[in-house]
């Protein structure tokens, strides 16, 4: 008779997980999240989003939510928790990176948050805080479309309007805080809800948010008849979808607001172009992504008009590379260089 084989056990749950060491990347957004794991060569093992559920549920909650999200990464990766090598997080604000402070988030209502320091008694590993913008241009530096350059300023017109500047490696900071604030500038106008009269946030004049108010009232004026069919002239549904098919369909109106808000937005990075004389310069952003050849073309041609002329000659043009991705990768590659 035969000898019986012993049956081989199966490997446990333990064993079965990755011992390679890994990183986590968190894009903390106003209305989302998003934690990616990553490993030493930024290659994505796992990812988990939640929507954030700021405004008044606080910070103590907002922490805990960070932390249920970056916990299911980790188990859809399948490595092993002690093998985390830091976090890296963007946030939509200001902050100290140099003490993991976000000093404020107006979408959350959040002000002076120990970020950094509540991750680092939760994870015992090193946690990098960032702005998100500074955290996605650093990563577009490292990783994505400005690989390579000496300098780049990365421009995001979303829901509002974010920049971030990487100089031979460094992102231009303040002393104890983030900077960049190109949306923050105010510029002579007119706007109704504007908190100083005769002036207008630059931000309302290039955001995504700002293009679709304008274009909200034209629909109300019957002057976007396929944008008001798609979105019903609410602000909430002018995305970036019916924003583009609107202005690709050759609607006036969406048409020149489009064009008026890309001259705004070419004077604005042609405002840091002649003080920091960037060699590349990176545009993302949902709006961007729909559109990449209008805002490369005319990001090209206003740029030119309004920089100095030795400072534009030889400056390179290009479209964010990352994708979602941008702000995680970027957060743990700063994360990285500082160690």
């Amino acid at each position: 008779m035969a000898k019986k084989t012993p049956a081989k056990k199966a490997p446990s749950k333990k064993s079965a997980l990755s011992s390679k060491p890994f990183w986590v990347g968190f894009d903390f957004g106003g209305t989302k999240m998003m934690a990616v794991i990553l490993d030493a060569d930024y290659n994505v093992l796992g990812t988990a989003r939640k929507s954030t559920q700021g405004g008044g549920k606080g910070a103590a909650r907002g922490i805990k939510r960070i932390q249920a999200t970056i916990e299911e990464a980790i188990a859809n990766a399948n490595v092993r928790p002690a093998k985390i090598q830091g976090i890296g997080i963007g946030c939509p604000g200001t902050v100290n990176t140099e003490k993991g402070i976000l000093i404020h988030a107006p979408n959350l209502g959040w002000k002076r948050v120990l970020l950094g320091p509540e991750l680092e008694k939760l994870y015992h590993c090193p946690v990098a805080v960032l702005n998100d913008v500074d955290a996605g241009t650093f990563g577009e530096y490292t990783l994505g479309a400005g690989k390579g350059s000496r300098s780049l300023l990365g421009v995001f017109p979303g829901t509002g309007l974010g920049a971030g500047f990487v100089y031979d490696g460094k992102l231009i900071h303040g002393a104890n805080v983030s900077c960049m604030e190109l949306g923050m500038i105010y510029v002579p106008g007119t706007h109704l809800s504007s908190a100083f009269p005769g002036y207008v946030l630059f931000e309302d004049l290039t955001s995504r948010l700002g293009i679709a108010a304008a274009a909200s009232v034209e629909c109300t004026r019957g002057n976007a008849p396929m944008l008001d069919s798609k979105t019903g002239a609410v602000l909430k549904e002018m995305r970036s979808k019916a924003l583009s098919a609107s202005f690709n369909a050759h609607e006036r109106a969406t048409e020149t607001i489009f064009l008026n808000s890309l001259q705004y937005l070419g004077m604005g990075i042609s405002m840091v172009a002649n003080l920091m004389a960037p060699d590349h310069i990176t545009l993302g952003g949902g709006l961007v992504e729909e559109m990449p050849k209008l805002y490369l073309q005319a990001m090209r041609e206003q740029v030119e008009r309004f920089t100095v002329p030795e400072i534009y000659r030889g400056m390179k043009f290009s479209i964010a590379k990352l994708g979602n991705t941008a702000v995680a990768c970027g957060s743990v590659a700063w994360l990285r260089t500082k160690k």
